[in-house]
């Protein structure tokens, strides 16, 4: 289906992206003002904190809720910016609209529950609020697009998406990957859609914020959303992930901010020739598939298996070899040769099963 959407309309100074920017979770009254006050003596126009917040494990700190919603008010009516906070369920959006927050984003775990968007979407109806809605914690863009048409289904035009990475098993240099490809496939289908990254929640520590940060805007992205605290050593949530407003600040005076519409008759020129070469690397796939369909005739001519598990495992490896040798790292070359190959199986299977 397709997605309507009105402008975000969040407020941003023109050297910078848009961003969001506070605490984890809202603590204490104290911290929040804390905080919040250190963030808008840095020209900060959006302020976030967590009244609620879902943890892997019961027992730890999980947000004060409705309390931490007077302090986000308090916040907004002091400093002047706008508050933003995390909803999960249909009471949390009636609590946060009751107490003017400004902003809702929807986190992860809630993006992957179908059930839950439904719910959100229908208490959303008929209200003019941005909604930001996270990736899911699994690699699926189609859930993530899911979540974002219940929404919209219901009326809420102004929707961003926050790119927070994927959940993965074992030992990693971020807590969540970032699997850009799949924040990049989203805006290729969805071009309207505002892109924002929480690099906070990819890196999972603090000294990886700023390189994601610029990784971030050199692939266009929109926004960022980062977890500052007034004393991140001592917060109660997220305390590895968290950096003070100062290096904050510090992070966004360094970012360079590319221009994607300007475009030179140098680059065009450029973008000419790998048009030619696409051209040429469809041919000549063509052309390869057109000989796979040949040894699919040979094979059933002389009943053979299609998978040549042996033929298979030396492209693969000299493949790779060559790769590195023509500076492509080896795991791009598996891949493509693993899709390559997963085409001219179909292809053969159907030439083996025709009657």
């Amino acid at each position: 289906m397709e997605i309507h959407l009105n402008p975000l309309n969040l407020p941003s100074d023109q050297q910078r992206p848009f961003i969001i920017a506070g605490p984890c979770s809202a603590e204490t009254e104290e911290q929040v003002m804390t905080t919040a006050l250190q963030l808008a003596s840095k020209g900060c126009h959006m302020f976030r904190a967590g009244a609620w917040k879902p943890r892997t494990k019961p027992g730890c700190f999980e947000g004060h809720g409705e309390p931490a919603l007077v302090w986000l008010k308090e916040v907004k009516e002091k400093t002047g910016m706008q508050v933003a906070t995390e909803v999960a369920t249909p009471k949390h959006v009636e609590l946060a609209l009751k107490y003017g927050i400004d902003i809702l984003w929807i986190g992860a775990r809630t993006t992957a529950n179908p059930f839950a968007m439904q719910a959100l979407a229908d208490s959303l109806r008929g209200v003019d609020v941005p909604v930001l809605v996270k990736n899911p914690v699994n690699p699926d863009i189609e859930l993530w697009i899911g979540a974002l048409e219940r929404l919209n289904q219901a009326g809420v035009n102004r929707l961003g998406a926050v790119h927070r990475g994927f959940s993965s098993f074992g030992e990693k240099i971020y807590r969540n990957m970032p699997m850009w490809q799949i924040p990049i496939e989203l805006h290729r289908r969805i071009p309207q859609l505002p892109l924002i990254c929480d690099p906070s929640h990819i890196s999972g520590r603090r000294e990886l914020i700023a390189p994601l940060c610029q990784q971030a805007m050199d692939l266009g992205f929109d926004g960022l959303i980062v977890e500052s605290h007034c004393s991140p050593d001592e917060a109660w949530s997220d305390a590895s992930q968290q950096v003070t407003p100062d290096v904050l600040d510090y992070i966004l005076s360094l970012l360079v901010i590319r221009d994607e519409r300007a475009t030179t008759e140098g680059i065009s020129q450029l973008r000419r020739q790998i048009d030619e070469v696409d051209n040429q690397l469809m041919e000549l796939l063509a052309r390869r598939m057109r000989i796979c369909r040949e040894i699919g005739e040979y094979k059933k001519e002389h009943n053979m298996t299609i998978l040549q598990a042996v033929r298979y495992n030396e492209i693969l490896e000299k493949r790779g070899a060559q790769g590195s040798l023509m500076g492509m790292a080896p795991e791009f070359i598996a891949k493509v040769f693993e899709n390559v190959h997963e085409e001219s199986v179909r292809q053969q299977m159907e030439i083996i099963n025709k009657d």
